[in-house]
């Protein structure tokens, strides 16, 4: 596939149970904590370089909140044949690195120690895996989500990744930035605006903004896939002939995601146009057989979308 033409999207107009699955997935086994979670994945080379995939943890979302328009049987008539719970999803949080050349760069940061309890592992993951966080050469933000951008800080409050380059899209920097978004925003969504100004302050001297279609590094092609977020960014990895696509929060549950793209998000702040995003990229990965990475998939989030009759389904890579 070349690059920039991959995705022609129309612009219209966040679990623990997923251990076994990924285990045998990818022979996990560098970071096992207390035998129950891997913390990392095994490296996956690409090209002439690598990516790998660290948990940060789950979080704990009401489906009530995850599908504010879908009825009960609904929602029980799609999660049961998969043995899911209908009232909470526990989504992992997958963070992934990219080593080549001398650059070493993260795709989002996990929350922090303040955003649930279940999340924010990050940091300890990297360090029990020997990655300083001082050698992180760039940072790229999918968008500005807590569970994305609040582990850029330490416990100081001062950048994390205190060396890196920070990459965010220049629609998502604007939206979170401007004077009149902690005022449109509903009352139970606030902090989510207050923590990211207070983070991008931090950030302000390192950061440089992205558009659609840019190289952000060499080889890594932001991907507009908006909707989620007003800025929100997929990244495509290329290395000669193989490509791997983080997809960040574009597509965000194995099950929902896949088997009913078309159903409003209630994490996604504009509903029609999250869904319209989902349903063309699905349809674009599901045809090119394209490796993602997703965010919140289960751990470590690797493998493939295929059509599967009228809708899709993930298949982890084996």
């Amino acid at each position: 596939m070349g690059k920039t033409d991959q995705f022609k999207l129309e612009r219209p107009a966040f679990s623990r149970r997923s251990f076994l699955m990924g285990t045998a997935a990818l022979g996990l086994g560098a970071g096992l904590g207390a035998g129950t979670r891997p913390l990392w994945a095994n490296p996956i080379a690409l090209g002439d370089g690598e990516v790998q995939v660290f948990s940060d943890g789950n979080l704990s979302l009401p489906m009530n909140f995850i599908l504010p328009e879908q009825s009960p049987q609904e929602i029980e008539a799609l999660m049961k044949p998969h043995n899911l719970d209908t009232q909470t999803l526990t989504p992992d949080c997958n963070v992934t690195l990219l080593r080549r050349g001398d650059r070493l760069a993260l795709f989002d940061v996990g929350s922090g120690s303040n955003f649930q309890p279940t999340a924010g592992e990050l940091l300890t993951q990297l360090e029990d895996a020997g990655v300083d966080p001082a050698d992180v050469t760039d940072v790229i933000f999918t968008h500005a989500h807590p569970d994305h951008l609040w582990g850029v800080l330490d416990e100081f409050d001062d950048p994390l990744f205190a060396d890196a380059q920070y990459w965010i899209s220049e629609a998502e920097w604007a939206y979170w930035s401007a004077d009149d978004t902690l005022a449109k925003t509903p009352e139970d969504r606030k902090s989510f605006v207050v923590g990211a100004q207070s983070r991008f302050e931090a950030i302000a001297d390192q950061v440089a903004m992205i558009k659609p279609g840019q190289e952000v590094l060499p080889g890594v092609e932001a991907i507009d896939t908006s909707g989620h977020t007003p800025g929100h960014m997929s990244y495509m990895i290329h290395s000669g002939s193989e490509t791997v696509l983080v997809l960040g929060d574009a597509i965000s549950n194995a099950v929902i995601s896949f088997e009913r793209p078309d159903w409003h998000s209630g994490t996604d702040q504009d509903r029609e146009k999250g869904a319209k995003t989902r349903m063309a990229l699905l349809d674009r990965l599901a045809q090119d057989q394209t490796r993602i990475i997703g965010y919140h998939l289960p751990h470590p989030g690797i493998g493939r979308a295929e059509k599967n009759g009228t809708a899709y389904r993930f298949v982890a890579d084996s």
